[in-house]
């Protein structure tokens, strides 16, 4: 009986879903933390030929220019131009640092991607509590049952040492982006022609996870709260979402509401999880592909790849500044690329395969996910015959108004259709997003307020 029990166990570690036995590390191993390694994680050191370098820190701490919150970035490195160019001509030089997706983007579109690589510079950065609490969860922190959530772990990242593939996607779906924010942006579904509409809309999230000192029994299992409405098109005003989230996804499942500006009634939504195609996108963005990956993971068997040298969008501070309005900005196919920044980074890599029986469209799905953030900056997704489907990357910054690397924009591509959807800009919006108002509180993400503030 204890060999069954232990080969068991053997099986699940080697699956990516490691009992909670197997997930903590040693005292010993946590020590790492701020030394050889960063606090949250990744390696200090500089790759071996110098063009990743060593982290010293990222930037913790706004340039002189930056006044007030919400302000549009300034770019802390104006004179930085591209090392080099990888087009579709010159891209079997550089194939080794490029995700399928990337070098499907190149074939799709042969005259006009391309990827300005820069000087890789490792900006990121979190606050002091947040590399404490990393370092105490360390040594708990462990998978809920079957890997679907997180157990003792709070205000930090549950696995920086992971030691699995699960472990690997909790690290981003937990990573810090502030305690509350507000934001007013725009997402759009590109035609072929170039042809789109704006679809503007306010969003406002609680992290609930990082609200300050709150301990693991005050949590409560409430991950995040996240509240949407939409304020334009004239035809979509009014319309609203609301989704609670939770951390152990075994104890309590995701929560959602949707608001109809016409009925006027407020509606629970069982099915906003997983495939669901997210209406906005006109069908090219699923609910998971939210944030490049969202929700429970049970759908799929994971693997850990390891790490790997990859180029990604990192330190965009020009592509969603005022100065590149969106008719610039936006091209058939893709973004501009002359306003992109592209720079190699070490990245984990995790494959997640649909498990038989389950359904989702996309059968595999391949993250490449920032060592010093946990922030996937490009998945790659398949479709049920194994061919190469979708694109998406997330144009990554320091907000170093927190600090953290964040998202300025997320771009998922659909490779056959030759459309893409865009979410998250904020170039004709006064600011970008403001985390410095104080948080409204639990209830205030109530379908009860919902109906209140939808009238």
């Amino acid at each position: 009986m204890m060999k069954s029990g232990l080969l068991l166990s053997t099986i699940l570690i080697v699956c990516g879903l490691s009992t909670s036995a197997h997930a903590q590390i040693s005292a010993k191993e946590a020590a790492k933390l701020g030394t050889t390694l960063t606090p949250l994680g990744g390696d200090r050191t500089a790759n071996a030929d110098g063009s990743i370098p060593e982290w010293r820190g990222g930037i913790q701490f706004p340039p002189k220019a930056y006044k007030k919150p919400g302000q549009h970035h300034v770019n802390p490195f104006p004179s930085d131009k591209p090392l080099f160019v990888v087009t579709a001509q010159n891209i079997e030089q550089y194939e080794e640092f490029l995700t399928d997706g990337q070098k499907a983007l190149f074939k799709t579109y042969p005259d006009t991607f391309k990827m300005p690589i820069y000087k890789t510079r490792r900006t990121a950065a979190s606050p002091q509590w947040v590399y404490d609490n990393t370092y105490k969860n360390s040594t708990k922190a462990v998978l809920a049952e079957g890997g679907i959530g997180v157990k003792n772990s709070v205000g930090g990242i549950p696995f920086p040492i992971p030691k699995s593939s699960l472990e690997v996607m909790w690290n981003h779906i937990t990573r810090y982006r502030g305690e509350y924010l507000v934001r007013e942006g725009s997402e759009v579904a590109v035609h072929t022609d170039g042809s789109y509409v704006l679809i503007t809309t306010k969003a406002e999230v609680l992290f609930n996870y990082y609200e300050r000192g709150i301990t693991e029994e005050e949590l409560d299992n409430n991950f995040l709260s996240y509240v949407s409405f939409t304020k334009a098109p004239a035809r979509l005003a009014g319309g609203a979402v609301l989704s609670h989230e939770y951390l152990n996804q075994v104890k309590q499942p995701r929560r959602a509401w949707g608001y109809n500006a016409g009925q006027r009634r407020v509606r629970k939504a069982p099915s906003l999880a997983y495939d669901t195609p997210i209406a906005a996108a006109d069908g090219l963005r699923t609910v998971d592909d939210t944030d490049m990956y969202n929700g429970s993971p049970d759908r799929y068997d994971w693997k850990l790849v390891g790490k790997e040298e990859k180029y990604i969008p990192y330190n965009n501070y020009v592509i969603s500044t005022p100065e590149v309005p969106v008719k610039s900005l936006l091209m058939p196919g893709h973004l501009n690329p002359d306003y992109a920044r592209y720079e190699k980074h070490r990245v984990w890599v995790v494959e997640a395969t649909l498990k038989p029986g389950k359904r989702h469209i996309y059968h595999k799905r391949r993250f490449y996910i920032d060592e010093d953030s946990w922030t996937i900056a490009v998945a790659d997704q398949y479709d049920e015959r194994g061919q190469l489907w979708r694109v998406s990357m997330a144009y990554l910054k320091n907000f170093y108004e927190l600090p953290a690397i964040l998202t300025c924009m997320d771009v998922f591509h659909d490779v056959l259709a030759r459309r893409y959807h865009v979410q998250g800009m904020f170039n004709e919006e006064p600011q970008t997003i403001d985390f410095s108002q104080a948080s409204p509180g639990s209830r205030y993400f109530s379908p009860q307020e919902l109906r209140r503030r939808g009238r």
